[in-house]
Parts: structure tokens; C-alpha cells; sequence
């Protein structure tokens, strides 16, 4: 196929790693900034420099931006993308995106399909970008009611770049999902480390400390338009955890230890009955 890559970033960057690593497609790389696009062609990442004019013989777009941002590429260039081209975006939410995107694909004549795969670091830029990023990463696939050989086409190319499980949902179950599995943890790591005590931890923390403050090294401008795009379900995500803390909270307050002890061993029972 020829594969065109909007956005050069970590996931773009890595995709177009991954499809050259264990694939035989071309693959064509558009970016805003010229360096990451330089960058991408001398290392091999890439095969050609594209434009607008290359997704007249595209067979496969995916989208690696924001998702307002792959919004808008579609919308400008819809007229130039091939009819048969699938498009597939790579954002964190769905809902939303998927009805806008399959709007267009409508009205243009190609096919979309929704596409989230389940890796990132904490750095960005095609410089941290990587062949084997996804290796043994879950992969979600959004069909967005496109035909069946499109969604196999999508799945194939998963299978190949070295996904783990791959997992089918629609947008609005894979946002109900990722506002639990994914936003919610960046939430709770933002609002840990703004303790005062969080500058003095040096000598006092471990492991702990690190698992639950590494994605506080956020993405700020990213996961905002995550955050707002994903608002009713991610609230809903932050309405539950207040309530579970605050049910610690007043057992501590009480000075209860057995009924303390009652509710701590809840959460060891769901961790240990989902064999993890």
C-alpha cells in the first residue's frame, strides 16, 4: 500500500517506524514543521516527503495530530483523498471525532475507521519515536460502521506493526473505557504531585512514589482537548474516585482499623480476582 502519515510525532513517527520495520508499504510523510520530515526521510522512517497532491494515491491515511487538528486536515483535503483510501485516526477519544470524520468520509466517498493504539512515553517528538513502540501494546479498533474489508485491512496492518490484543468498540465504549483506563490516572498524577510535600520527596520516596507520579509528566496542551472532548464520562471517572477516597478518608478519620482493614482488602479482591 501507499501509506501517507500526517503528523511526525511520537505516534506518527513511530507508525511510519514500524510500517518500514515490518512491512513492505511506502509510506509518505506530511508534518507542519520541515525538521521532523527531514529527520524521518534520512533515517529511513519514510520513503518520501508528501503534500496534499500525494493523497490522490494514498491507500491508507492515518492521522497522528490532535484530533482538531486531524479534523481539520481531512476537511481541508477531503477533495484530494482517494476514493478507495481508508483513513484511520489515532486519538485518545472517540465520540466525537468518529462522527465528524465519518461525516466527511460520507459526503467524499472514502472510508474512515477509528483507531487508538495503547502506547506513548512521557516525551513527544519523533525523536523519542520508535520502530518497536507498540510491540505486545493493545490496540482498539473503532469501526465506525465501515465496511468489513476496510476493518480487516486496519486489523491486518495491527497485526503486523506487532500489537498484543486488539480489541473492537465502538466510540462510545472506548471513551466510557479510556476515561477510567487512561484519563483517570493522569488526572489522579497531576493532582498527587500538587502536594507541597511533592518538592521534598528526594530520600523519602520509591516505587510507589514513581508509579503513581510518572504521567504527571503531561502532555498539557494534548491531554486538555482529551480531558474537554471526553468531559461527561471523565467526570463521572472523578465523581467515583472522590467518593472511594473519601470512604478511606472517613475510616481513617474514625480511627477504625478493622473496618479500615475491611475496605483497604476490597481493593486486593479485584486486583487479585482480575489475576494481575
Amino acid at each position: 500500500m501507499n501509506i501517507v502519515i500526517s503528523g511526525m510525532g511520537i505516534i506518527g513517527g513511530s507508525m511510519a517506524k514500524a510500517i518500514k520495520k515490518y512491512t513492505d508499504n511506502y509510506v509518505y510523510g506530511i508534518n507542519r514543521s520541515p525538521l521532523p520530515l527531514k529527520k524521518a526521510l534520512e533515517c529511513g522512517a519514510i520513503d518520501e516527503i508528501g503534500n496534499s497532491d500525494t493523497l490522490e494515491k494514498a491507500d491508507m491515511l492515518v492521522l497522528c495530530t490532535y484530533p482538531e487538528a486531524s479534523v481539520r486536515f481531512v476537511e481541508e483535503n477531503a477533495d484530494k483523498i482517494n476514493k478507495s483510501c481508508v483513513v484511520i485516526d489515532t486519538c485518545g477519544i472517540k465520540s466525537g471525532i468518529c462522527q465528524r470524520l465519518s461525516q466527511l468520509a460520507d459526503e467524499y466517498g472514502f472510508t474512515f475507521v477509528g483507531f487508538h493504539p495503547m502506547a506513548g512515553k512521557e516525551k513527544n517528538g519523533f525523536d523519542v519515536s520508535e520502530a518497536d513502540l507498540f510491540s505486545g501494546a493493545n490496540a482498539i479498533i473503532v469501526p465506525c460502521d465501515a465496511p468489513h474489508s476496510a476493518v480487516d485491512k486496519v486489523a491486518s496492518l495491527v497485526k503486523k506493526l506487532r500489537f498484543g490484543n486488539v480489541v473492537f468498540a465502538s466510540p462510545e465504549e472506548h471513551d466510557r473505557m479510556i476515561a477510567y483506563t487512561s484519563q483517570i490516572p493522569h488526572v489522579l498524577a497531576c493532582a498527587y504531585v500538587f502536594s507541597p510535600n511533592c518538592v521534598k520527596h528526594k530520600g523519602f520516596s520509591g516505587g510507589s512514589y514513581r508509579d503513581v507520579s510518572r504521567v504527571a509528566n503531561i502532555n498539557a496542551s494534548l491531554w486538555s482537548e482529551l480531558f474537554i472532548e471526553n468531559k461527561e464520562p471523565l467526570v463521572n471517572e472523578i465523581d467515583t474516585l472522590i467518593n472511594n477516597l473519601n470512604k478511606i478518608k472517613d475510616e481513617i478519620k474514625k480511627g477504625d482499623r478493622e473496618e479500615l482493614a475491611k475496605v483497604l482488602h476490597q481493593g486486593k479482591v479485584i486486583k487479585e480476582a482480575l489475576g494481575e
